[in-house]
């Protein structure tokens, strides 16, 4: 089997370790959340080991990450996945498996209740909320009904250029209450009502 891509759980296990060691390319998401993550990881790393973080960055295509494997030219040692992400290419084989190393074992307590995966671990937490421009609306929306109100709330929208929480805002709009959301969107009938929702912007 080609080599793999290491994933996120690599760059937790070297910063244990206090010897020297080889560089490491790291792809993250960029913008802030790389800058961020230079200050927070790269740094204190390669100070601590002598070693460099060499930063890259993509938008999460996993196309970006199966190409390299599919050609055995592995250029990313750590890649910053969402989770969805990560599960499919751990199921494909694009990732390292981290193993039953007991430094993982010992990261398990300090993490939020499964961040640790067969081919990875969660770095952070996250939450996605509907914003506007006030200088632009002189009422705020309070939900994804009101996101889907054109009339009401004339202008334009931005959504993720993908499926994730894409969907889940759509099937709020449609009256779908949150408990009920991944149920819904589990069948062939709640996806379809997702995209007839999002027909409508």
């Amino acid at each position: 089997m080609p080599k793999s891509l290491s994933s996120v759980i690599a760059l937790s296990i070297a910063c244990l370790s206090t010897h020297a060691l080889a560089d490491l390319t790291v792809a993250s998401q960029g913008g802030a959340n790389k800058n961020a993550q230079q200050q927070a990881y790269y740094q204190p790393y390669s100070a601590q080991t002598g070693s460099r973080i060499i930063a890259d960055e993509f938008n999460g295509e996993m196309a970006k990450v199966k190409i390299q494997v599919d050609t055995g030219s592995v250029s990313w040692d750590v890649v910053e996945l969402e989770t969805p992400e990560l599960l499919r290419a751990c199921d494909e084989g694009l990732l390292e498996e981290i193993g039953d190393d007991p430094a993982i074992a010992a990261l398990a307590p300090k993490l939020v209740k499964g961040a640790i995966n067969t081919c990875g671990a969660g770095i952070f937490v996250w939450s996605t909320v509907l914003a506007y421009n006030a200088d632009k609306l002189k009422t705020a929306p309070t939900g994804w009904a009101d996101f889907w109100d054109v009339k009401k709330y004339p202008g334009k929208r931005g959504l993720r250029k993908g499926p994730m929480y894409t969907l889940e805002y759509a099937l709020m709009a449609d009256g779908v209450p949150y408990k009920d959301i991944y149920a819904v969107l589990a069948t062939k009938e709640g996806q379809d009502r997702a995209f007839r929702k999002l027909d409508e912007i």
